[in-house]
């Protein structure tokens, strides 16, 4: 169970976890997208692009990043991830960091490169040379998280750490430190009520 660095953005957390518990975990028969079986599967979504959540996710992540790399949350220059999950988290990120005056800018990592264009597989901030952070809405193996690293290490970017909103506790926490990165959740199951599955 991570806290928030202040009562206000304790506040905002418990009420998204109160939100997501309410609105965003479905019960029944899932497969998640690593293939693997769930009996619930939480739909993050739902809230990463609500209006009610999506301010209290850009304070929440922003001070989670800011906490968990300390005194290197000043080399940070960009957030991002891979498409579709990462990108509300990166603008949510982007705005509240402007707003507090801190600001980092955000990039989306495509699934493959385009094949038009300027053949672009990261768009947005420029991450050649740059300390980034992934971000996730959740993780059941890391496999998102580490194609994204993948691909920015492919074009210099130094990845300092991946971030998720909700850790689901099935394995993504280790392949990510087995990868050399700081580990980063908001939220995890225990905070949910839910049982790793």
């Amino acid at each position: 169970m991570t806290v928030a660095s202040t009562p206000e953005l304790e506040a905002d957390r418990q009420a998204l976890i109160a939100l997501i518990g309410e609105e965003a975990v479905f019960h029944g028969d899932f497969t998640l997208s690593s293939g693997k079986k769930a009996t619930y599967y939480v739909d993050m979504r739902k809230l990463t692009l609500d209006h009610r959540a999506a301010p209290a996710i850009g304070r929440i992540m922003l001070d989670l990043m800011r906490q968990g790399l300390g005194e290197g949350w000043s080399d940070i220059s960009a957030v991002g991830g891979l498409t579709l999950g990462a990108d509300p988290i990166a603008n949510a990120v982007l705005h509240e960091s402007a707003r507090a005056g801190d600001p980092v800018d955000a990039f989306v990592v495509r699934k493959e490169p385009k094949d038009h264009g300027r053949g672009r597989q990261i768009e947005g901030a420029e991450v050649a040379g740059a300390r980034v952070i992934v971000v996730e809405d959740t993780s059941t193996t890391g496999q998102s998280a580490l194609k994204a690293v993948e691909a920015l290490r492919k074009e210099g970017a130094e990845v300092m750490a991946v971030a998720v909103i909700v850790d689901r506790k099935t394995g993504a926490q280790a392949a990510v430190e087995a990868a050399g990165l700081t580990w980063l959740a908001a939220i995890d199951l225990d905070d949910l009520g839910l049982a790793p599955q």
